[in-house]
C-alpha cells in the first residue's frame, strides 16, 4: 500500500477535475488487468467506507478496473491503473470488461434496505449480466431499478454538494425509474423533501407542445447536463402543450409536470414557503436568502454557506432572441421554475445570482429555459 493516491487527488482537485476522477487526472494507461473478478485485487475490498480509506490501497496497474463500492459516496469507485480511482459518469469511458459476474460478487446481506429513501443496493438488482449489451456499469445496483436499465448518478455534480453533510448521511437518494437516474434529496424547512441536484430527464422530442417548447443542456453540450442537469422551457416543466408560450392554461392545484411520479414541480407558494423558512436567510427577497441556497463551490464573486444543503449551481439559461436561440450566464446565475402563471407569455420563476446573495421572484418569458428542482408528494 502507498499513498501516491492522497497527493495525486490534491492535485487533481486543485485542477477542478469534473466527474469523480479521484485522483486521477487522466485514465490513458493502457487497458489491462483484471475486471476486479478477485484474481488480482491486491488486497482491496468489496467494501471502503470513505475516499481517504481507499487512498491506502495500491491501485497500479496490476489492479486496473478492479471496482470497490464506496460507501460515502454511495457509488462504486474503480481502480485506472495509475493510482487513481474513477466514480461516478467516468466509468463508462475506463476499457474495462464488467461483464463476468464474478464482478458482482455483494449479497443482499452486505447493503441493507434504506427504507428512507425507498431502494437499496444490491446483488439482486441490475447486475453485470443483466447490463444491455455495450454498456457499462455507472455505479447503483438498485433493487427497484428497471431491469433493462442501470441506475447510475443524475449528474456529476456531488461536489457540489455539502461535503459534511454527504458525509454525515443527510441526503437521501430518489430514483427515476423512467431512466434509471438516481438523485440526491433533502429535507428543508417545514418538513418537505427537495432534490438536491436538477432534474437531468430527457422527455425526448418535445416539439409536438409548441413553437418554443425545448429541452436540452447548455450550449447543447452533454458535460453541461452532467454538471448542471437539463434546462426545461415552461411547457415543458408543466408537461403540458396548454402551457406554452402564447397561451393561458390556468394551472391550479399540484402540477406534476416533468418530474417523476410521486414528485411535483414547485409552486410560487413551495418557494414562499421554502425560502420564508430559512430563518437565518429571513425570506423570499431578503438580503441573505441566496447565500444560504447556494453551493459552496462553483460560484464566484460571493462566498455561500450552503446551509441547507439545497446546493444550487449557476446553470444559466437559453433565451429566445429575434426567433434565434442563444445560452447565456452559466457561472453566473440561476433560475428554478414555478408553476405559477402570470399571462399567457410569462411565468414566475426563483432567481439566485452570482453578484449577490438574495433570492428573488423572477417574471420571465415561458419560452426561455431555466432548471428545474422537483417536491416529494405530501404523504
Amino acid at each position: 500500500m502507498k499513498n501516491t493516491f492522497a497527493k495525486k487527488f490534491t492535485v487533481c482537485a486543485l485542477a477542478g477535475v469534473l466527474g469523480f476522477a479521484l485522483s486521477a487526472c487522466d485514465d490513458s494507461s493502457s487497458a489491462g488487468g483484471d475486471n476486479g473478478s478477485g484474481s488480482n485485487r491486491g488486497g482491496i475490498p468489496d467494501t471502503v467506507e470513505t475516499f481517504m480509506e481507499l487512498s491506502d490501497y495500491d491501485c497500479g496497474k496490476s489492479q486496473k478496473c478492479v471496482a470497490t463500492y464506496l460507501t460515502e459516496y454511495h457509488d462504486m469507485a474503480v481502480c485506472d491503473g495509475d493510482n487513481g480511482w474513477v466514480i461516478g459518469t467516468l466509468i463508462e469511458k475506463m476499457d474495462c470488461d464488467f461483464s463476468t459476474e464474478s464482478n458482482d460478487s455483494r449479497n443482499d446481506d452486505d447493503y441493507s434496505s434504506d427504507s428512507k429513501n425507498g431502494y437499496s443496493f444490491s446483488s439482486s438488482g441490475t447486475t453485470p449480466n443483466s447490463w444491455p449489451e455495450g454498456v457499462k456499469p455507472s455505479g447503483y445496483y438498485a433493487k427497484n431499478c428497471p431491469a433493462d436499465q442501470i441506475c447510475k448518478d443524475a449528474t456529476s455534480s456531488l461536489e457540489y454538494l455539502n461535503q459534511e453533510m454527504l458525509a454525515a448521511g443527510k441526503y437521501g437518494e430518489m430514483l427515476d425509474t423512467r431512466d434509471g437516474q438516481v438523485y440526491k434529496t433533502i429535507e428543508m424547512v417545514n418538513g418537505r423533501i427537495w432534490m438536491a441536484q436538477n432534474l437531468n430527464y430527457d422527455p425526448g422530442d418535445v416539439s409536438s407542445m409548441g413553437n418554443y417548447a425545448w429541452s436540452g443542456c447548455y450550449n447543447d453540450e452533454a458535460d453541461s447536463c452532467a454538471k448542471y442537469g437539463r434546462l426545461y422551457t415552461w411547457e415543458v416543466a408543466m408537461n403540458n402543450a396548454k402551457c406554452g408560450y402564447g397561451n393561458t392554461c390556468s394551472p391550479t392545484g399540484v402540477q406534476q409536470g416533468i418530474c417523476p411520479e410521486g414528485w411535483h414541480l414547485p409552486s410560487e407558494t413551495e418557494w414562499r414557503w421554502f425560502t420564508g423558512g430559512i430563518e437565518t436567510a429571513g425570506g423570499w427577497g431578503n438580503e441573505t436568502t441566496g447565500q444560504w441556497l447556494k453551493s459552496t463551490t462553483g460560484w464566484t464573486d460571493y462566498p455561500n454557506k450552503d446551509g441547507y444543503g439545497f446546493s444550487a449551481l449557476p446553470a444559466g439559461e437559453r433565451s429566445i432572441f429575434m426567433g434565434e436561440s442563444s445560452f447565456a450566464f452559466a457561472g453566473f446565475y440561476t433560475l428554478f421554475w414555478s408553476t405559477l402563471e402570470d399571462d399567457s407569455k410569462n411565468a414566475y420563476s426563483m432567481e439566485l445570482r452570482n453578484d449577490s446573495h438574495r433570492g428573488n421572484e423572477r417574471l420571465r418569458f415561458k419560452r426561455e429555459a431555466f432548471s428545474v428542482r422537483c417536491v416529494k408528494d405530501s404523504d
